[in-house]
């Protein structure tokens, strides 16, 4: 009896296992659904909860109406957490699922990865993946009233932690030195990353509503990094899509993404373009690169330094307020000889990127040369030839001073 027992248990854990695999194949969908009802409900309570939380009404308990939010946006997100984990991972793991739910689960892994090494980022980026999921779901269902009742609360949240993983990047590279520091080089493109996203995802969502009054100041510039989001972008492109990124930061993000650290990120941009200038060996292109990096030196000078309130040293600052004057006074041309405001602005940015450039430990002699040259050709700077004897034969050495 017990050796007919153990076969007939063999044979019927394979039947049973075939039943229990097409069962599982069979109730994912209605998984989806009790998870899909679940869902909805803890979305209707928090985002009532979110309405009554920002109503402006002196009527209630402000900190009793927070609190009932923070409980019900808990609620939401666990709903949200539990259909990633039931639905969309055993749809994966049974091979039914969508490439969207393919690539969502891999997203959330890619997001748990964090925990472990980066535990603030990965509390707020978490957050942020599973509203973005399930935002994808109520656009795709099309119901007017609740993508106008979400859209509300999408925007106000999506701000809050985008701010707070700009505010994580910015404690991680501020330090005491307002200098670029290679060593945190992923750090930087985490942030040109983060800012891109936000704005492709929710300034672009924003000026399309047209209900947010600060976005009226960045529109235009948002129109400008528009034009890097068509065909293949070089290095020159990348570096002033990047700048275009930072300028709009300097008015959306100036809390979580203070001027020091701004200012760092700029130092990067700037190294890049000096790079680019030296390492291009075609004329026209090198052209091309020098005209980004002048542009990006006008940027760095007016949206950044010239809101910069505490110095290092007082020189520094001086020499600011020196560079500043002889800014303004050029600026005067722009309306009668814009040619020549244009030469002189540049002779001017050359000059004052030179001095920066000989008090640092990077060899720039050849973007160095290549500024002299210009200035030669500007007529800013005289070219003296002098004669030696070597081996009988008489040679010419050119040498340039201011």
């Amino acid at each position: 009896m017990e050796e007919r027992s153990l076969r007939i248990t063999g044979a019927d854990k394979t039947f049973f296992n075939k039943i229990t695999n097409t069962l599982t194949r069979i109730l994912i969908p209605t998984r989806i659904g009790i998870n899909g009802m679940l869902i909805s409900m803890k979305r209707n309570s928090m985002i009532k909860a979110f309405e009554t939380y920002t109503a402006d009404s002196e009527n209630y308990d402000n900190e009793e109406i927070e609190k009932k939010y923070d409980t019900a946006y808990e609620a939401y997100l666990g709903s949200l957490d539990k259909y990633v984990m039931d639905s969309i991972y055993k749809k994966v793991k049974n091979n039914t699922a969508s490439e969207f739910e393919k690539n969502a689960l891999a997203k959330y892994y890619e997001v748990t990865s964090l925990k472990e090494s980066e535990y603030i980022e990965y509390k707020y980026r978490k957050q942020k993946y599973l509203i973005e999921l399930d935002y994808q779901g109520i656009k795709v269902d099309n119901k007017e009233k609740l993508v106008e009742k979400y859209n509300k609360f999408y925007l106000s949240k999506m701000d809050t932690l985008y701010k707070g993983i700009l505010k994580n990047y910015s404690i991680k590279i501020a330090d005491n030195t307002n200098s670029y520091d290679a060593s945190k080089e992923w750090i930087y493109t985490k942030i040109f990353y983060t800012l891109e996203e936000y704005i492709q995802n929710i300034l672009s969502l924003k000026i399309e509503l047209n209900q947010d009054e600060t976005v009226k100041d960045v529109v235009s510039e948002y129109e400008k990094y528009q034009s890097y989001e068509v065909g293949k972008l070089d290095t020159k492109d990348n570096i002033e899509k990047n700048m275009v990124l930072l300028g709009i930061s300097r008015k959306l993000f100036t809390h979580s993404l203070p001027l020091i650290v701004a200012e760092q990120c700029y130092e990067k941009l700037l190294k890049d373009a000096r790079t680019l200038v030296q390492d291009t060996k075609m004329a026209a292109k090198r052209e091309r690169a020098y005209s980004m990096l002048i542009n990006l030196i006008e940027d760095y000078n007016i949206k950044l330094l010239s809101t910069k309130v505490y110095w290092d040293t007082q020189k520094a600052k001086d020499d600011y307020k020196t560079f500043w004057n002889q800014y303004k006074e050029i600026t005067k041309l722009k309306e009668k000889d814009f040619i020549e405001y244009v030469k002189q602005k540049e002779i001017l940015f050359m000059k004052d990127d030179m001095k920066k450039l000989g008090n640092g430990k990077t060899d720039y002699s050849k973007i160095m040369t290549y500024y002299k040259r210009k200035l030669v050709d500007y007529g800013a700077m005289k070219q003296i030839k002098n004669s030696f004897k070597s081996q009988g034969k008489y040679l010419k050495r050119a040498k340039e001073v201011a």
